[in-house]
C-alpha cells in the first residue's frame, strides 16, 4: 500500500517510503544472519526453526494492517455509528475469508496467492503497467517454489487440499517469468536511483530461492516489505504518540490471533494441525480487508493531497 500523508500534515509530500527507495538496516542485520546460518548449517528447515520464522512473520507482519481504521478516519470525517458500520465491514470481509478457508479452502488460496502478488506488486512504483507489478509481486511467491517445491507443495495442501499441488506445479512454471519482469524492475529501479531498494530485492529474491520457504518469505514480509508501510503509516499517523501508535498494533493484532484461536476451537477438524498453514490462513484473512481498504484509501488521500494546490490557487486570486 502506498499511502500518501495527509495534506495537513505533510505540506503536500509523499511519503518518503513511498517509491521502493527505503531500505532498513534491520533487513541487512537478517539477511546476514541467515546466510552466516546457512553457511554454518544450521537445519532452518526443521521444525523449531520453522516455529520460530513462523512467530517472527506473524508478529512482524500483522501489524501491517493494523492502523486501516485510524487511516480511514483520517481520510473521512465519521461520526460513531459510521465507524462501527466501517469496522463492522471490516471484520465482515475478515470473516467471509475464515468461511472461505474452512468450507472451500483451495478458492480461498488462490484468492490469497492472487491478493498477495498484487500488494506485493505495489512495492514496485517504477513499473507502470499493472500486469507487470502483479508479476513482480508473484516473484516473491515464485521464487520459493523454485528453490523449494516439494515443501511449498506440501505448505499450500496443508492450507488447502491436495488438489493445491497443482496449483504449486503451476506457479513454479510461472516462476522464470516473473523473476524476469522482477529483474526489469530492478533495473529501473537502479537507473531511477533506488539503489538500495534494487540490491536488497535482488538480494532477497536469491535468499527466497536458497533459503527454506517460511524463513525466506519471514525475512522478505517483515525485514523488507512490512516495515516502509508501517513507515508510511507512521507518516500519516504522526500525532499519536510512539506509546499508542505501538499500542495499536500490538492491541490488534492480539485481537487478530485470539479471533483465529477462537475459530480453531469451534472449527478443529475444518483446519490442517499445522501451526504454519493456520499462521497463512490467518494472514490471509486480515491482509483481504486491508488490501481493499487500503486501495480505496490511497485514491482518496490522493485526491485531497490533488485537490489542495488547486484550492490554493482559487483562494489566492485577487
Amino acid at each position: 500500500m502506498t499511502i500518501l500523508a495527509h495534506p495537513r500534515l505533510s505540506s503536500h509530500r509523499r511519503a518518503p517510503t513511498g517509491r521502493g527507495d527505503a531500505v532498513y538496516p534491520a533487513y541487512w542485520i537478517a539477511a546476514a544472519a541467515l546466510i552466516v546460518a546457512t553457511l554454518l548449517g544450521v537445519p532452518l528447515g526443521q521444525p523449531a526453526a520453522v516455529a520460530a520464522a513462523t512467530i517472527v512473520f506473524l508478529g512482524g507482519g500483522l501489524p501491517h494492517g493494523a492502523y486501516d481504521i485510524a487511516l480511514l478516519r483520517r481520510s473521512v470525517a465519521l461520526d460513531r455509528s459510521a465507524l462501527g458500520l466501517a469496522v463492522g465491514g471490516y471484520v465482515a470481509i475478515a470473516l467471509l475469508m475464515v468461511a472461505l478457508w474452512l468450507t472451500v479452502p483451495l478458492v480461498a488460496m488462490v484468492l490469497f496467492l492472487a491478493l498477495a502478488a498484487v500488494h506485493f506488486g505495489e512495492d514496485w512504483a517504477m513499473l507502470e503497467e499493472p500486469l507487470l507489478r502483479f508479476a513482480a509481486g508473484a516473484a516473491v511467491i515464485g521464487a520459493a517454489t523454485i528453490g523449494h517445491p516439494p515443501a511449498v507443495a506440501g505448505l499450500f495442501v496443508a492450507m488447502s487440499d491436495p488438489r493445491a499441488e497443482v496449483i504449486a506445479q503451476i506457479v513454479t512454471a510461472a516462476a522464470p517469468v516473473t523473476l524476469l519482469v522482477t529483474l526489469v524492475g530492478i533495473v529501473l529501479a537502479w537507473r531511477n536511483g533506488s539503489r538500495h531498494w534494487a540490491t536488497a530485492m535482488a538480494a532477497c529474491l536469491v535468499l527466497l530461492i536458497v533459503l527454506p520457504p517460511v524463513a525466506g518469505f519471514s525475512l522478505f514480509f517483515v525485514f523488507l516489505h512490512s516495515p516502509r508501510h508501517l513507515a508510511q503509516t507512521r507518516l500519516v499517523l504522526r500525532d499519536m504518540t510512539l506509546a499508542r501508535w505501538l499500542g495499536t498494533g500490538a492491541l490488534l493484532s492480539g485481537l487478530a490471533i485470539l479471533g483465529w484461536w477462537g475459530v480453531r476451537s469451534l472449527a478443529p477438524s475444518r483446519l490442517d494441525p499445522s501451526v504454519v498453514a493456520q499462521a497463512f490462513q490467518l494472514l490471509a484473512s486480515v491482509a483481504v480487508p486491508h488490501l481493499l481498504l487500503s486501495r480505496w484509501l490511497e485514491r482518496r488521500l490522493e485526491r485531497q493531497l490533488n485537490a489542495i494546490p488547486s484550492f490554493q490557487e482559487k483562494t489566492a486570486t485577487p
